[in-house]
């Protein structure tokens, strides 16, 4: 019997995940029937509760919960699917989804899943959606750059790394690199002296935010309070603000003064789960119990991983659903009305048979407005948000609505709608107004950004401007802080914002700037004029040459070769008299390793030979104006005999390859790769054969005697010169013997 009912229990655990949660309520009920154990039966009760209310019969459902309550008050754990069906069903509303057949928790979370579907919220409360902090959606303060180059809150990304217990990853772009390590990270200067001349009122609000922070956790509430008070009148459409005192009113037991703070914020910020969180806990406090429920579920369904909000949420439809008789905790007035209440309304604006709308009449709110919607405005013929709800609301007594908090809320009300009929983009009169390219110049180039790179220390250059620096000394230019790890990483993302702002504020500028560097990138990209020249050893083409970079001159030179594209420099040996030699080869850059001292080893091979035609020198390295080399191709008598040399020269190199040792042969091949093959077509390339090459960079030859091969545009001349080498270096190995 025990194994019968095991099977139909599993049977009905996968009806329930595969979403038909009639038959798993159906299986449930009927193991109800033949179960007498009362720990068992209120298991099975909320089992067939969840499904009830999965498969859209919350009325059902609901006596299931209650029922299930009667026997010993129901704990968070046994809540979850509900709270995620609650939850998930007004992100489902947001979304335009109907929010019916969700996927419970033991499946996915359905709150997660409607997160992400539903409308991402914006910073569109004050008007500065530009100058905005993505994690809470109002005026920058004490902006930091993280390495990703997106721009947040100093004190927001201290709250996400305490709040969450982990790293957090940045909101625009979803990188956890460097987030851990906020600490580190300083205010971005240029920014935020930016940000305080162009708003120099939020500024100042965002100061009187942070002292009376300070004065609150000192618990100096009243002191708190009064800064908070100047703050929200320089400030009226912060919501971060009126959140804020609504917790300190909170702290003072002036509940009616901190729900006003509360829906004030949520106005303002629709999408904000944090100022519904505030306002339910108002609402607690006030003992109206439902509509506190429904602002944490509203949370639950913007920030599924909220975690006041779930276990708020939880701890709320245990005491609903709990059983009359228990104790009624103090914050709830009437927790016997305030059940029978939400069990009427939800029985009496029901549709069984119809879809989501059946939690929009009970105990669920549509969707806050979407950002596309006028801001501090509602839709026509809609009526404010409160009284959309069916579910029935205490009215305030006389005694709370007073005239003194009447008059209040009014100001309050007309503050919010007059700063936007003012200003339709009060970021741009405010640019306007106190715009000055010199604000957005590089410290070290003194010309205005391009691709400004933020440090960990809070100092913006131009990347190309800080890459020199860092050649040469791995510390901030400015401040001298050690930048070591950041060379190391290498990870130079544009700052995101301060980009923004020049090509929004100052795009002649930006052009102009744009056309400089365009023209040096020009200048640089040519492989004619100016080429730049690495003086240090033999190259041949088709042959690697691995290099290991150090000094500063050639890391500059090194990356411009890469950023402009061409990929190539020139080799040559060093010369007494003209600093390098006439004749070298053209390098091609296969890839760059970096090093933590900034050095590094760049792997490159051999494309063609040239002969330098005029010396120069740029920004401490060798330059020179080329032509290239080609062979002159035989023809007719001449070419038979010169096949007839390439093919003795080539078995003659055989010969003296493998004369070597096994060792000395493993390390040619180890550094140069294997000898290349005859080519079948020996004229094809211009600059003949790879092997002879190949052969020429293995032979133990100077410099100054491999130099004249280099220089050769005849094959057979380089073949004979080849067999003369080799021929002598046979005799010597014979009279060594």
């Amino acid at each position: 019997m025990g194994t019968e009912s095991e099977s139909m229990l599993q049977l009905a655990a996968e009806a329930f995940q595969s979403k038909n949660f009639d038959l798993a309520a159906d299986i449930y009920e009927c193991q109800l029937a033949c179960l007498g154990d009362p720990g068992g039966r209120r298991e099975l009760m909320v089992m067939r509760a969840d499904a009830l209310a999965f498969g859209g019969k919350f009325t059902e459902a609901f006596d299931a919960y209650r029922q299930a309550s009667e026997t010993e008050r129901l704990r968070p754990v046994h809540l979850n699917n509900l709270i995620e069906y609650l939850s998930g069903s007004i992100g489902g509303q947001g979304a335009g989804g109907d929010g019916r057949h969700g996927t419970p928790r033991t499946g996915g979370p359905v709150g997660a899943a409607a997160g992400a579907g539903a409308a991402r919220p914006v910073a569109a409360g004050c008007g500065y959606e530009d100058v905005s902090c993505r994690i809470c959606l109002s005026f920058l303060f004490e902006p930091v750059t993280l390495p990703c180059g997106h721009c947040f809150c100093k004190k927001c990304l201290e709250r996400e790394r305490k709040e969450k217990g982990r790293p957090a990853a940045c909101r625009e772009c979803r990188d956890s690199c460097g987030v851990a390590d906020v600490q580190s990270y300083r205010v971005d200067v240029v920014l935020s002296s930016l940000l305080a001349k162009w708003f120099p009122t939020l500024h100042q609000a965002g100061r009187l935010r942070r002292e009376g922070n300070a004065l609150y956790a000192e618990r100096k509430v009243e002191a708190a309070l009064e800064k908070y008070n100047r703050a929200t009148l320089m400030a009226p459409m912060d919501h971060i603000l009126f959140s804020n005192r609504s917790q300190i009113h909170s702290s003072l037991r002036h509940y009616d003064k901190a729900l006003r703070d509360a829906e004030t914020a949520c106005r303002l910020m629709p999408h904000w789960s944090k100022g519904h969180v505030r306002k339910a806990q108002a609402l607690v406090s006030l003992g109206r119990t439902e509509e506190a429920l429904r602002e944490y579920l509203v949370c639950l369904s913007m920030e599924p991983d909220c975690r006041l909000a779930n276990a708020e949420a939880h701890r709320l439809l245990c005491d609903l659903l709990a059983p009359v008789a228990g104790r009624v905790p103090e914050h709830i007035s009437d927790r016997s009305n305030a059940r029978l209440s939400f069990k009427a309304h939800v029985k009496n604006g029901i549709d069984i048979d119809s879809p989501p709308e059946i939690f929009t009449p009970s105990l669920l709110p549509p969707a806050p407005p979407s950002p596309e919607r006028p801001r501090g405005g509602e839709v026509k013929g809609q009526g404010s948000p409160d009284r959309r709800f069916l579910l029935k609301k205490k009215r305030r007594s006389a005694e709370e609505d007073d005239n003194d908090e009447a008059q209040e809320r009014r100001d309050d009300h007309k503050r919010a709608k007059s700063e936007p009929a003012e200003e339709t983009d009060p970021l741009n009169s405010a640019a306007d107004d106190a715009l000055d390219p010199t604000d957005l110049e590089c410290s070290l180039c003194m010309r205005l950004f391009y691709e400004p790179v933020t440090t960990p220390c809070g100092h913006t250059y131009c990347l190309r401007c800080l890459e020199r620096c860092l050649d040469h000394n791995p510390k901030c230019p400015l401040c001298k802080e050690e930048l070591s790890e950041y060379l190391v990483q290498r990870q130079y993302c544009k700052t995101v914002l301060t980009e923004n702002l020049i090509s929004k504020y100052l795009p002649l500028e930006l052009v102009e700037r744009q056309k400089i560097h365009q023209e040096e990138m020009a200048e640089l990209s040519n492989l004619n004029e100016n080429v730049p020249i690495f003086v240090c050893t033999m190259a041949f083409p088709t042959v690697p040459c691995p290099l290991h970079i150090v000094e500063p001159c050639y890391r500059l030179m090194i990356r411009r070769c890469v950023e402009t594209g061409t990929n190539r420099f020139g080799m040559c040996l060093g010369d007494n008299l003209k600093g390098f030699a006439d004749y070298g080869c053209l390098l091609e850059i296969g890839d760059v390793k970096f090093f933590a001292d900034g050095s590094s080893v760049v792997n490159t091979v051999g494309v063609r030979r040239f002969k330098v035609l005029r010396h120069s020198d740029r920004d401490g390295y060798n330059t020179a104006d080329i032509e290239y080399l080609e062979d002159v191709k035989a023809e007719g008598l001449a070419e038979c005999e010169l096949h007839t040399l390439h093919d003795a020269v080539y078995d003659q190199a055989l010969v003296w390859l493998n004369s070597l040792k096994a060792e000395q042969r493993e390390r040619i091949e180890g550094h140069f790769g294997a000898m290349p093959q005859k080519d079948s077509e020996l004229q094809d390339s211009p600059n003949g054969p790879s092997w002879c090459w190949w052969l020429l960079a293995v032979l133990p030859l100077e410099g100054r005697a491999q130099l004249p091969f280099l220089a050769l545009t005849s094959l057979k001349d380089r073949l004979s010169g080849i067999r003369k080498v080799l021929l002598f270096m046979a005799h010597s190995r014979h009279r060594g013997q």
